[in-house]
């Protein structure tokens, strides 16, 4: 067994080695009789999609649950809360591969899409299927005499739910900005944020954690704004990123304007522009052109949307540093430091 030891090389490679578990269980689940060629087409699906983020979202499962505890956790418990970290994993997988499809993308964490691989092509929406009931088969082997048992797969249905409802609010919404701009306002940015993407990437991984320390949900209402509130601030980074990063840096190149993304600096600058700013930015935005994404970005630059970013993540840091402040719990105020001391001021 691996050490669950607490450098973070050990604590990654701890954690990989459970990911190979569970995909050898999923491998061997009685409720299906595998052939060769299936196993063999699930491990490389499972391999090409799920272990190759930043794993971010799972090991904040494994961090988190320590922090609530107050000490080490035993090796029972490292390979409980890792194996709700990887469910996390499993369910960003399942989106990713839906999502590429959806936005017809071409390349994912610096590799083609699961679905641009030749052989692969549409049965990818079934890998997204697969990927999405591989999560209850987990859960069931090892939760199923927990008391938490059934509020577990409560949460992932829910915060399922909420992601897709989400992406289609997101969907539409792009859908209806390429004819109309002024949909684009911050409300509507607010709440696409809130449940495309910060329910599972930042409520989900707490909620795993206050569950298996025996905690309910219900008592923790005022935990789950607080995380919701950083996940906006976190798609608020990420949209900046994209325009102002450093593709070096980030890993990527942003595409938010070519794709008439209802991204933040959009939603800021028409709340700021004047007429002839307007003008550009509807004449522009939208165009897989590298003028009009150069254009754009000066009409950005014209109004100050750096200056504006810099003062809205000061305002918020603040607002969320007393927020966490105000917790009855020192250990969950230490979950949540941990957090925003992993978002705050990043580059990538």
């Amino acid at each position: 067994m691996a050490s669950n030891g607490t450098n973070g090389q050990d604590r990654r490679s701890g954690f990989l080695e459970i990911y190979a578990r569970l995909k050898s269980e999923l491998l061997q689940d009685p409720a299906f009789d595998f052939t060769e060629d299936g196993r063999q087409w699930i491990e490389r699906m499972l391999d090409y999609n799920v272990p190759g983020g930043k794993l971010n979202r799972g090991l904040s499962v494994v961090d988190s649950y320590k922090l609530l505890k107050g000490n080490e956790p035993s090796e029972e418990e490292f390979l409980l809360a890792s194996a709700l970290g990887w469910c996390i994993e499993w369910l960003q997988a399942y989106f990713l591969v839906l999502d590429d499809i959806m936005d017809s993308s071409h390349t994912r964490r610096g590799q083609p899409c699961w679905f641009r691989l030749p052989k692969v092509g549409m049965i990818a929406a079934n890998d997204g299927i697969l990927l999405r009931n591989h999560i209850p088969r987990i859960l069931k082997r090892h939760f199923k005499g927990k008391a938490y048992y059934v509020d577990l797969l409560d949460l992932f249905n829910e915060v399922e739910f909420q992601t897709a409802s989400g992406q289609m609010l997101d969907l539409i919404t792009t859908h209806e900005g390429e004819t109309d701009l002024s949909k684009y306002k911050l409300p509507v940015y607010n709440r696409i944020v809130q449940y495309k993407t910060a329910y599972y990437s930042f409520y989900l991984p707490v909620a795993c954690a206050l569950l298996m320390s025996g905690e309910n949900l219900d008592n923790f209402i005022e935990v789950k704004n607080i995380l919701i509130e950083m996940g906006t601030y976190f798609q608020v980074q990420d949209d900046y990123l994209d325009c102002f990063g450093d593709p070096e840096v980030i890993g990527k190149i942003g595409t938010d304007i070519e794709d008439f993304k209802c991204s933040w600096m959009v939603v800021q600058a028409l709340e700021r522009a004047n007429e002839n700013q307007m003008k550009v930015i509807s004449e522009n935005y939208g165009k897989a052109d590298q003028t009009c994404t150069t254009r754009v970005k000066a009409v950005y630059k014209d109004l100050d949307l750096q200056g504006v970013f810099s003062e809205f993540e000061r305002t918020s840091f603040e607002k969320l540093i007393s927020s966490i402040e105000a917790q009855p719990s020192k250990a969950v105020q230490e979950v949540l430091k941990s957090f925003l001391a992993k978002i705050y001021k990043r580059q990538k």
